[in-house]
């Protein structure tokens, strides 16, 4: 999976961090595939669609099908054909010049498992296109374990894409339909060719869905001896990392190294996690990305990142604070994300992650 702005530490696609999370994220750890991100920023990666805050009343703690009321469909949601199975990339039909007033949802296969809560986090394979012509702006590979996680948080992805996903259940397919209102408003998403007065059709898979866990404001684990040739890190008192990298080569192959050692859950191979994390680039010393600029934690599973960063969570404990030094080879390489100028592929990247939550 990979989260939402369109561009977290992803191998991948949008989320970002995701995209259509919290864009601008810069190169989040995803697995940057079309990392073109619809996020609530302006940047051109999902992970930015999706990078996650003040949740929505809509749901309940423990919704039920009566408890939580979905979105309503419309006469521009309807307008929207979509075939094919669940879990596969479907095939979609609509008339360019599509636009709405209002978001609107329509389910194209009505799911079984358990309702998306808001706070809570969702697995989705997706499509998404610009509705005024038509074209597709962003989509997940629909391989497994590659699907992209959001927090259905008002911070986190696109208002638009919050009230499409809320109250969905896991097996759904829901057709959404969002204004410029509940998208990218009158700035639009240059990244993405996305106007200022289109609007956004997207199509979710609904894969997973975990309910809302308890998130930490920082790693709060305790202090770790400092390993001699790696970086140096202060933190601020909010626990915001500033990574000075010492004057030498960069290590050939990957480091991690816990700066704090958690007591909390143990992350495992495919879990969805919450994090903070700065990244910055070996050779120049300068921050690319950070999830403490915009405010919020990133939501995303460990089999949606660059493999480096999912190997510095998966085995470490939530209140862990980790160090990662990744080179090309489990860092982007020559996938790097689109727009970003920070990064080559030969880059090598330290990342200082804070483990907040697994689930």
């Amino acid at each position: 999976m990979t989260h939402a702005s369109w561009s977290v530490p992803n191998n991948r696609t949008i989320a970002r961090h995701s995209g259509f999370g919290q864009l601008d994220q810069g190169a989040c750890p995803h697995n940057y595939r079309v990392k073109k991100t619809l996020s609530v920023k302006k940047s051109s990666s999902i992970l930015a669609i999706a990078a996650l805050a003040l949740s929505l009343a809509a749901c309940s703690s423990s919704p039920t099908a009566e408890a939580c009321t979905p979105t309503a469909s419309g006469s521009n949601s309807g307008k929207v054909t979509v075939s094919g199975k669940f879990g596969v990339a479907p095939t979609v039909k609509f008339a360019k010049g599509l636009s709405t007033e209002k978001t609107e949802r329509s389910v194209v296969i009505d799911g079984k498992g358990d309702l998306a809560q808001a706070n809570g986090t969702v697995e989705v394979d997706y499509t998404a296109y610009d509705g005024a012509s038509g074209k597709k702006i962003d989509a997940t590979s629909y391989k497994k374990g590659a699907t992209t996680a959001f927090q259905l948080k008002d911070s986190s992805i696109l208002p638009g894409m919050i009230k499409g996903l809320k109250c969905s259940p896991a097996g759904s397919r829901v057709v959404t339909v969002i204004p410029p209102a509940d998208a990218f408003k009158a700035a639009g998403s240059e990244g993405l060719g996305v106007k200022g007065t289109d609007s956004l059709v997207f199509v979710f898979d609904v894969v997973k869905v975990t309910a809302p866990v308890s998130v930490l404001p920082k790693a709060d684990g305790a202090a770790q001896k400092a390993v001699s040739g790696l970086p140096t890190v202060k933190l601020s008192a909010k626990g915001e990392p500033t990574i000075t990298v010492p004057k030498a080569d960069a290590p050939t192959q990957l480091a991690i190294e816990d700066l704090k050692k958690g007591t909390g859950k143990t992350v495992k191979a495919g879990d969805t996690v919450t994090v903070h994390y700065t990244g910055v680039v070996w050779a120049t010393g300068k921050t690319f990305d950070s999830s403490w600029t915009r405010g919020t934690p990133a939501s995303f599973a460990t089999t949606g990142v660059i493999p480096g960063f999912g190997k510095a969570l998966v085995g470490h404990k939530v209140g862990s604070q980790v160090i990662a030094v990744i080179p090309p080879a489990d860092g982007y390489g020559a996938n790097v994300p689109p727009g970003q100028t920070d990064i080559t592929p030969t880059s090598t990247l330290v990342f200082v992650v804070d483990i907040l939550a697994t689930s």
